[in-house]
C-alpha cells in the first residue's frame, strides 16, 4: 500500500467508527445475503458481541497499517482459526465484497474511487496473509 492509501484507509475508517454497530450490522446482513453459506458459521454466535469483535479487528489492522509486521502472526492465527470454524477460501471474496459494500453505504460521498482502491489494497493484504495461513499444513505450526 502507498502512504496515500494508508492515509485514506485511516481517514475513512475514522468516519465509520461512530457508526460501528450499524456498519457491522450492514456488513453481516450483506454477507449473509450474497453468500448464504456463511450464515451457518454464526449459528451459535452472540452476534452483538461478534459485531464488536469485527469492528475491533478492523480497527486494529487500520491502526497498524504503518507497521504491519507485528500483525502478521495475529492474522496468520486468525486464518488458521477460521479454518476450524469452517471458513472456505472462496468466502474471503464474499467477505471482501460485503466489507466494500458496507464502507460504501457508511461513507457516502467519502467513498471515492481512491478510497475504494485503498480499501481493496488493505483487504487484499490482510486476506492474503489469512488465506495463506489457512492453506498451510498443520505441521508447519
Amino acid at each position: 500500500m502507498t502512504p496515500e492509501q494508508k492515509t485514506l484507509v485511516k481517514s475513512t475508517w475514522a468516519k465509520v467508527v461512530p457508526i460501528s454497530d450499524t456498519a457491522a450490522s450492514l456488513f453481516y446482513g450483506k454477507l449473509f445475503e450474497i453468500d448464504p453459506s456463511t450464515q451457518p458459521l454464526f449459528k451459535a454466535t452472540d452476534m452483538p458481541e461478534q459485531r464488536k469483535k469485527l469492528m475491533q479487528a478492523i480497527g486494529t489492522v487500520v491502526a497498524g497499517l504503518d507497521n504491519l509486521a507485528p500483525l502478521i502472526p495475529v492474522l496468520e492465527g486468525l486464518g488458521k482459526k477460521h479454518v476450524t470454524y469452517g471458513v472456505t477460501d472462496k468466502q474471503y471474496d464474499t467477505v471482501g465484497a460485503a466489507l466494500l459494500w458496507t464502507l460504501e453505504q457508511g461513507l457516502g460521498d467519502a467513498w471515492t474511487p481512491p478510497a475504494k482502491d485503498a480499501w481493496v489494497a488493505a483487504y487484499t493484504a490482510v486476506a492474503g496473509v489469512m488465506r495463506n495461513a489457512a492453506k498451510a499444513p498443520a505441521a508447519a505450526e
